[in-house]
């Protein structure tokens, strides 16, 4: 199942190029009291959600695709971990690339560790990138995203996929400078998440996933994710024998080489296999 967040906070699920509007499904989620829950509530009920979706699928209204707006497909994350040069193409690259690297080493995934993005940062497809420094450098960083489905501690490797709610597409927007990562990867609209999220049964094997994406056409990053340094498995395990997980939080895996520049008025286009393409105004 593809499940989508649209225009006013509807919830939908993509069916034959229309978004079909399961949004009556809410009402079977359980009712919370101040302090409110600090996890995703859609996410942590997901599947017990899925059969009321299923049903409100079938006399939902339907729009086309290129008629909604398109949100995070996730509302409330708690946290957005981020694995910072999981590939080796890339490692290399922000190793040669001063542009890059602004004269600082580059270690590899296994020494430097995760870093943390801002909730605030988080952004639809429909809501676009908008640059906060002109006149410094913005890159785009396409990376597949893992949301968590259920709280877990030392989770092991062998049983990640059990804590996996689901994938997306993700931009990990980026302004180059000496600052760190989490500060200069946090500003509002840099992290990117769409365009829906496609539950685990609709991805074959997300360890080998064709990815690319483009800038106003033009090809800029290609690979795949058997690529991956540390493999997903790996990297739920990594993350959680530092904190805890919970329903909703967004994991971005890493970003492959050719990383670049993007300005205001470029149309940046994202494409993963099995999950689908994800189209963003960069302003």
């Amino acid at each position: 199942m593809f499940i989508c967040r649209f225009n006013d906070d509807r919830l939908g699920v993509i069916h034959d190029g229309h978004v079909v509007d399961v949004t009556s499904a809410l009402a079977s989620l359980p009712s919370y009291s101040y302090p409110l829950p600090s996890h995703d509530v859609l996410i942590a009920n997901l599947s017990s959600l899925r059969p009321w979706l299923e049903r409100a699928c079938v006399n939902g209204l339907r729009y086309p695709l290129a008629n909604v707006d398109l949100l995070s497909p996730v509302a409330n994350p708690g946290k957005i971990m981020a694995a910072p040069v999981n590939y080796a193409d890339h490692l290399s690259e922000a190793r040669d690339t001063s542009e890059v690297n602004h004269g600082r080493r580059i270690d590899e995934i296994q020494k430097v560790g995760l870093f943390l993005k801002a909730g605030s940062s988080l952004q639809g497809a429909a809501r676009g990138v908008q640059i906060a420094q002109p006149e410094r450098r913005t890159d785009h960083e396409l990376e597949l995203v893992v949301i968590i489905g259920k709280t877990g501690r030392h989770v092991s490797r062998a049983d990640a996929h059990e804590y996996i709610a689901g994938y997306s597409i993700g931009l990990d927007m980026t302004v180059r400078g000496t600052e760190e990562r989490s500060m200069r990867k946090s500003i509002d609209t840099y992290s990117v998440v769409g365009p829906w999220l496609a539950t685990p049964d609709e991805i074959r094997d997300p360890g080998n996933l064709d990815m690319s994406l483009q800038v106003n056409g033009d090809l800029r990053q290609k690979a795949n994710t058997r690529d991956l340094l540390m493999d997903i498995g790996a990297l739920v395990e990594f993350a959680t024998s530092f904190y805890s997980v919970h329903p909703g939080d967004l994991l971005f895996t890493g970003t492959p080489a050719g990383v670049g520049p993007v300005k205001p008025g470029d149309t940046i286009t994202a494409t993963i296999a099995e999950i689908g393409t994800l189209n963003v105004q960069v302003s």
